[in-house]
């Protein structure tokens, strides 16, 4: 048997953080929301027990390190399961980046994983499951626009986000996740970005008032060292964004468009720039609708 799952890519349409537990996890309050960007993945299931993966990319580590060969360790041993699976992963979402691209390709695992050895699992068994291999895992697993909490693993689904382009621009820089949590710890911040205000403006479908309120806790982090965010998002509001925001721990951007002319000429801008050697005209996707 052999199953292709598409692993979709998020963006935060805001993001704050509330405080710090013992353990060292931060205390989140955010909206996730995916975007028409994707890696793919195929499972093939094995009789020879193992946990074989092959990327498309030299740039992914393809042994027990990988997110996609946890999940599938952890289901294997819990569940007791004889097979191995051989499992390829074509990768399209740019790499530490801020968009979840390891969390994703791990909850497409868990959800084809779950079919091709017939576990039979529900979906909040599998969040229960993902926690404990990354906060973002739950999330990519119930997918569409959701506020999360906690450390990101308490989700509530919301209205889907109004319909819109987005333009998606990554610098040619790695960010370490790590590092902005802890350059944050050291700073007093002052500006949360209104949560609540964000999700009631999703709800009621109003993409400017969205627009006006999204903001991100570590975007003055990240942006304070790499001037090419700031740069971008320039760049994207010249070209008639609604807004343009740093998503997730960066460094990549997003502009959010209401006119699809608008959106390829902010494309056309940022690819001319130089700035962002990956750059993707997407969309907000809920793919649990996509049928």
């Amino acid at each position: 048997m052999k199953l292709e799952r598409k692993a979709y890519a998020k963006i935060n349409l805001g993001l704050d953080v509330t405080g710090v537990r013992e353990d060292g996890y931060h205390i989140v309050k955010m909206i996730m929301q995916n975007v028409d960007l994707y890696d793919t993945l195929t499972f093939e299931d094995n009789d020879s027990g193992d946990i074989i993966l092959t990327a498309s990319t030299d740039k992914i580590e393809t042994d027990e390190r990988n997110l996609i060969c946890k999940v599938a360790g952890q289901l294997k041993d819990k569940y007791n399961v004889k097979k191995g699976v051989t499992m390829h992963l074509v990768k399209r979402i740019p790499v530490a980046a801020g968009m979840a691209g390891g969390s994703t390709d791990g909850a497409a695992a868990y959800l084809a994983l779950n079919e091709l050895w017939g576990l039979n699992l529900s979906k909040k068994e599998l969040c229960e499951l993902a926690v404990s291999l990354g906060a973002d895992i739950p999330y990519c697993i119930i997918g569409g626009t959701a506020l999360a909490e906690g450390i990101g693993e308490e989700l509530t689904t919301i209205s889907d986000m109004p319909d819109c382009y987005l333009v998606i621009a990554k610098p040619a820089i790695d960010v370490s996740t790590g590092w902005v949590y802890k350059e944050l710890d050291s700073r007093e911040v002052i500006t949360h970005p209104d949560i609540d205000g964000i999700k009631a403006a999703i709800e009621a479908g109003n993409l400017k008032k969205m627009c006006s309120l999204i903001g991100n806790v570590l975007e003055d982090v990240t942006a304070s060292k790499y001037k090419e965010v700031g740069q971008i998002e320039e760049i994207l509001r010249n070209e008639g964004a609604v807004g343009a925001f740093m998503t997730g721990s960066g460094p990549t951007v997003f502009g959010v468009f209401d006119k699809k002319e608008a959106a390829e000429a902010g494309y056309k801008a940022v690819v001319e720039s130089k700035l962002a050697p990956e750059a993707f005209l997407s969309a907000p996707i809920n793919p649990g609708k996509e049928d």
